[in-house]
């Protein structure tokens, strides 16, 4: 904390910049014009309303000035000055550029090399100067990125990348980074894997994989003049060869150094396969409560950091091939701020008189002194030192002004706006009647009741600030009371009374009360009091005024006349435990009384704690008691969380198996190995469970040897010359140690010698043994075991597998076939005669116009040799082959067989519908296109609307009688038959009523051209 000062004798330079309090002292210099004028004055000097502030101006904005704020109250008005680094701007030879509106600087045009720089203002009136804070001009750019073309980046698959974005140069620092995949606006989005430095601008790729590939461009952003620039595009190639890989931390935050009250962020983000974990911790005490993990952990936020905040923080990238730590230190200073500022005041020329200024901040604040803009340098108080004052304290992360106004004055005194007061006084207590006149320097005083001149005496004093005290106050005492003040510039008096009351009695106080949580009680309280008077009761609780309206759940007064204030309080908890004080008071006097309020519950929390020894399947606890809360702790539960039960906590088995009350150490058995674990104690009575102690800081029990061997272990299969062994992994709480992996061992059915191989990958599920001399569907053994650092745990079960079996060797024979309509064909072969066949593969395509890579596939089980060719084109050739496949592979391909298939059918059936006594129904007829086959006949389905089954007719006219049937819907479908299959349809509805006549019918919109038929039903005609 650092003190202002100011020196009054004998004053230097080095003097007002020491770090302390000076009092300023007046010596008695009579200046009575001055005296006069201050008087008399009901002005003021200014005091700032806006200063100037920090301004970046954008070099291409369309607005060709800046305006700098500043602005003052004062009375009369203020004029005002500017200064920039220090040397006044003269508005007269600068006006091209510099204006004054109001206080306001205004710059027209602005060049970089002549305004960038610390501008401040001057405010000045009659009493005074006062200057603001620096501000500064600076220009804001944003330069385009290099145009030269970024080379490509190639990075296997399971490896990391990082591509720089290298931005350009720009002003202010803050920039703003996103990335952009291939084209605008497809933004790269980021998760677990993708991260974006809001430092560097790199993009982070942790774990590259083959839909990264494509053109990357690096978005810069700059806040303060609204641009964005993008950078040329960077190719990313990912090469197919996949491997895994530690984690390696490629982000790192650095020392960093906040303000109190600033929100920071700490990045950190590491490359690796499988996907790093970030993990983050103070090294020295806990997270502290206001902090935010983003990102997927890459970033710590720190919210409203505090002093208590500061520390080592660590960042941890954690996969299952290794672990990356990183540590830096987090500085918490602070911003200048005042502890205690000065305020305008008058004194008078003789009384002594200390102007504050102490301010705090982290480095301590240099304090500096100015009076009407001048550092102050004067050996005795005058009038001439009237003026305004400002007190500068600043470190190297700012400045702050405090601003007051001293008038030194005399004059006789006078009671104009202070007179003596009439007050009134409780029977056996206490007033003070005040005599505080303007007067300076400061007057005698003396005091008369009613005619009595008064003197101190046992139950009478006279302040020395002019004050009338009366002790043990009786009726006796009651009259007019006057006050008498004189100083060498004259004198003055003023009168007042005094009244005596009744004193206030308390009559029934509370009494002292045991009570259980959630139980109700009363608090008595009543007295007796002056009846001119009105009396309130106020309840506080160790000293805290309780507020009955806010705490209404728990609190309520008793209505039982104006002078009984009991209290109810309702649900009691522990918190409402404590001493009770009731106050009756009136106007004039007070009384209280008091009770303790004793609250039995569950106990308290438990506190520290901790582990003092460990196993690789128990740990030691030890705990300190909590509050018993006035009820014995009948025994403590012990419970514990790890990593995979998700924030869980469960009852954990102890030795002994109940923990007294009176115990503060137990042992937790039944825990796994190399397991991180949290525990927590709760204290039990007879009153109930209390609340959980804090978590104890996380441990891991020590490693052992694995004993759960992976499950389901079997494989066969794959391409040719392969041995596939597969299996369940084990789950991670049974690794029991670091290191973990497995240790796979085979042979063949009769041989003797075990393989072993170890796969390093606690997370694998199966490994390929590739050897050329392996024989094709062999029977071998397989069995699989753990292994850490500790050793080896026992093996599996031994499976049964064989070996992969040789793709098929030879080609389908005599494949044939032949279209069925102008849209299907059906294809067959004679299958191999080889016993390793899974099935077929047909594969055909159009020719000339498709090729043999766009071809569709069928797919046919081994035990059939033949299938349906679909969605093929009309009238079209096609090329068939077919192959046999299993497990290793595809054989060779078949010869090529051709299928042409036909034409399409006519897509229009006709326009109109007539009936005579029957429905009859009527087409034109329409001659097939030159890619169509001829028309062998028509087909008409004849059915009740909502039935999926009628009556079926053939026909080669184009017409058709149908039988009446009885009211109802009913729907005719026609369509065209001809070799290449049945044409499009043509459907209308018919509604058969009795008295219908002639109906018009629309035809459903599935034809390329729209129909429009006509139905007529003609009865008796």
């Amino acid at each position: 904390m650092t003190q202002g000062l100011i020196t009054v004798h004998r004053a230097s330079k080095r003097d007002f910049e020491r770090k302390s309090r000076v009092r300023l002292v007046s010596a008695i210099q009579p200046r009575f014009l001055w005296k006069q004028k201050l008087k008399e004055a009901t002005g003021y000097g200014p005091v700032f309303e806006e200063q100037p502030v920090d301004t970046i101006y954008p070099e291409e904005s369309p607005e060709a000035k800046i305006t700098m704020s500043c602005r003052a109250r004062a009375n009369p008005p203020a004029t005002y000055k500017w200064k920039m680094d220090s040397v006044e701007i003269d508005l007269d030879t600068q006006s091209s550029h510099y204006s004054l509106v109001g206080g306001n600087l205004v710059i027209s045009n602005p060049i970089k090399t002549k305004h960038v720089g610390q501008y401040f203002c001057f405010a000045t009136n009659i009493y005074g100067t006062v200057i603001s804070r620096e501000a500064s001009v600076q220009f804001g750019y944003l330069d385009l990125f290099s145009s030269e073309e970024r080379e490509s980046v190639y990075v296997k698959e399971g490896q990391g990348a990082v591509l720089l974005c290298a931005p350009p140069p720009h002003h202010p620092d803050e920039l703003s980074f996103r990335w952009i995949l291939n084209e605008f606006p497809t933004f790269i989005p980021l998760d677990k894997r993708r991260f974006v430095s809001q430092i560097t601008g790199n993009l982070y790729i942790s774990k590259v994989d083959s839909s990264d590939s494509g053109n990357y461009s690096c978005i810069a952003s700059s806040p303060s003049i609204s641009k964005s620039v993008f950078s040329n595009y960077i190719p990313l190639v990912p090469l197919a060869e996949r491997q895994k890989y530690p984690a390696d931390l490629k982000v790192k935050f650095p020392d960093t150094t906040a303000l109190v009250g600033q929100n920071i962020t700490l990045e950190c983000f590491a490359l690796g396969n499988p996907v790093p974990e970030i993990r983050w911790k103070k090294l020295d005490g806990q997270l502290p409560p206001n902090h935010e993990l983003r990102m997927s952990g890459a970033h710590l936020h720190l919210y409203n950091v505090q002093f208590e905040d500061a520390g080592s923080f660590q960042c941890e990238a954690v996969n299952s091939r290794g672990k990356d730590y990183h540590a830096a230190r987090v500085s918490v200073e602070a911003f200048p701020e005042w502890v205690e500022q000065m305020s305008s005041t008058e004194q008078d020329l003789s009384r002594d008189y200390t102007m504050p200024c102490v301010a705090s901040g982290k480095p301590e604040p240099r304090i500096r002194w100015l009076k009407n803009g001048q550092l102050m340098r004067f050996s005795s108080l005058t009038f001439d030192d009237s003026g305004m004052y400002q007190c500068i304290a600043e470190n190297h992360h700012g400045v702050i002004y405090a601003t007051a106004e001293l008038r030194v004055y005399a004059c006789a005194p006078t009671f104009e706006h202070n007179p003596v007061k009439r007050v009134m006084a409780a029977k056996n207590g206490r007033v003070v009647i005040e005599c505080r006149p303007k007067a300076a320097p400061k007057p005698s005083f003396s005091w008369s009741k009613d005619t009595e001149l008064l003197h101190n005496h046992t139950r009478v004093f006279i302040w020395e600030d002019g004050s009338l005290e009366i002790r043990n106050v009786t009726r006796a005492d009651e009259g007019r009371y006057t006050c008498f003040a004189e100083n060498d510039r004259g004198k003055a008096n003023s009168t007042g009374s005094l009244l005596v009351t009744e004193s206030t009695k308390i009559t029934l106080a509370p009494s002292n009360a045991d009570v259980k949580v959630g139980e109700n009680t009363r608090m008595q309280c009543a007295a007796s009091h002056d009846a001119s008077l009105d009396i309130t009761f106020v309840w506080s609780l160790d000293g805290r005024v309780i507020d009955l309206h806010k705490e209404s759940h728990h609190y309520e007064r008793t209505l039982n006349g104006s002078s009984n204030g009991e209290l109810l309080i309702k649900n009691l908890q522990l918190k409402h435990a404590g001493r009770y004080t009731c106050t009756a008071q009136t106007p004039i006097d007070n009384v209280t009384a008091a009770a303790h309020l004793v609250v039995r519950g569950p106990p308290g929390a438990p506190g520290g704690v901790r582990v003092l020894n460990k196993t690789d399947k128990s740990v030691t606890l030890q705990w300190s008691r909590g509050a018993d809360n006035h009820n014995p702790i009948s025994k403590y539960t012990i419970q514990y969380r790890d990593s995979f039960s998700e924030d869980v906590w469960k009852n954990a088995t102890t030795s002994p198996a109940d923990v007294e009350g009176n115990a503060e150490m137990a042992t937790v058995v039944d825990l796994f190995p190399w397991i991180e674990y949290e525990f927590r104690v709760i204290a039990t009575s007879t009153l109930g469970k209390g609340e959980p102690s804090s978590p104890s800081p996380k441990d891991k029990t020590l490693e052992a040897f694995p004993v759960v061997a992976p499950s389901d272990v079997g494989g066969g299969g794959g391409t040719s010359r392969e041995l596939t062994i597969t299996w369940t992994p084990v789950q991670p709480q049974y690794y029991y140690g670091p290191d973990f992996g497995y240790i796979v061992a085979f042979k063949p059915q009769d041989g003797a010698q075990w393989m072993r191989v170890t796969v390093a990958d606690p997370q694998a599920k199966h490994y390929i043994h590739r050897d050329p001399s392996i024989p094709p569907m062999t029977e071998y053994q397989v069995k699989v075991k753990a292994f850490n650092g500790k050793g080896e745990g026992p093996f599996s079960l031994t499976a049964a597998i064989y070996s992969a079996q040789d793709a098929p060797s030879e080609a389908p024979g005599r494949v044939d076939g032949k279209a069925l309509s102008a849209t299907d064909a059906i294809v067959w072969w004679l299958p191999l005669s080889q016993g390793n066949v899974d099935g077929y593969q047909v594969k055909y395509w159009r020719i000339p116009d498709d090729s043999e890579g766009g071809a569709e596939t069928v797919v046919v089980p081994g035990s059939e040799n033949h299938t349906r060719l679909e969605s093929m084109k009309p009238d079209s050739h096609y090329l068939v082959e077919v192959r046999g496949y299993n497990s290793a592979g595809y054989g060779p391909a078949s010869e090529h067989h051709q299928i042409h298939t036909k034409k399409p059918p006519p897509k229009i059936i006709g326009q109109k519908l007539k009936s005579h006594s029957v429905v009859n129904i009527a087409w034109e007829h329409v001659k097939p296109l030159a890619n169509e086959a001829a028309i062998e006949g028509y087909k008409v389905l004849y059915r009740q609307k909502g039935h999926s089954t009628g009556t079926l007719y053939t026909t080669s006219k184009q017409y058709i009688d149908l039988p009446f049937h009885a009211d109802g819907n009913y729907v005719v479908e026609v369509r065209a038959h001809s070799e290449g299959g049945d044409g499009a349809v043509a459907q209308i509805n018919i509604n058969i009523t009795g008295n219908t006549r002639i109906h018009h019918l629309l035809i459903n919109s599935d034809h390329v051209l729209s129909l429009l038929l006509l139905a007529a039903l003609c009865l008796n005609l």
